[in-house]
């Protein structure tokens, strides 16, 4: 987008940061130490900052940087909170829509302050599924030879390329269900939560990719992803 004025990239050439990622980061963080300063902030572009009480807020300030700077409209501010580990609170915006998703413990999620809730769908040969990719080339490969062996199984898959947006959308039912390896804690917090208190179940093993999805479908596409990533080596 035109109004981006410097761009450069992180892990890999394709993975890229502009000054609207770092500005945003800047300005959420300001505005959570302003009002609860003894809080630990682990944010995309700026890392860790420790804190006392207990709290730890995540930080994605631009979850879909290369669509923000193609103007491809999906990409999204996303933050969660955590208690001693426990994710409390989360929040998604989606940018180009001008959507709220919000959710927090035991409270149930919301788009726009309406509740929302996930697909009733149990049949994987009608699901529609989201997925994303890594920006690693190597890693790229495994993925699509997973894609590979869960593509004939499904409705469709839709690669949108923000997980907390997909994640939302699992959320209000515009997808049955989402998976993706090599998320970071930033990516996912927010929307994993928003999934679960939106009525869905939520999968993220040390390694392996995270799924997520509405309880009847759930249990078909765990294993599905599952197989598939053990077949693709």
């Amino acid at each position: 987008m035109h109004d981006v004025r410097a761009v450069g990239t992180k892990s890999s050439p394709t993975d890229m940061v502009s000054d609207v990622d770092r500005a945003t980061e800047a300005l959420i963080t300001a505005r959570i130490l302003a009002a609860r300063p003894k809080d630990a902030i682990l944010g995309e572009e700026a890392g860790a900052r420790p804190g006392t009480s207990g709290v730890r807020w995540l930080v994605d300030p631009l979850d879909g940087t290369t669509n923000y700077l193609y103007g491809y409209p999906a990409f999204a501010v996303s933050i969660a909170a955590e208690a001693d580990g426990a994710t409390i609170a989360g929040v998604v915006c989606d940018a180009a829509r001008g959507e709220i998703f919000a959710a927090a413990l035991g409270s149930g999620a919301t788009r726009d302050s309406r509740a929302v809730a996930v697909s009733a769908r149990d049949d994987l040969p009608r699901a529609l599924i989201g997925t994303g990719f890594a920006y690693d080339a190597s890693r790229r490969a495994h993925q699509a030879a997973v894609l590979a062996r869960l593509l004939p199984r499904v409705r469709d898959v839709r690669r949108a390329g923000s997980a907390a947006l997909d994640l939302c959308a699992v959320a209000c039912g515009r997808l049955d269900a989402f998976y993706e390896a090599g998320l970071a804690p930033w990516d996912f917090a927010a929307g994993a939560l928003i999934v679960r208190e939106a009525g869905g179940l939520v999968d993220l093993p040390p390694a392996g990719a995270l799924v997520a999805a509405g309880p009847r479908l759930f249990p078909a596409l765990l294993r599905l992803v599952r197989e598939s990533e053990a077949l693709a080596g």
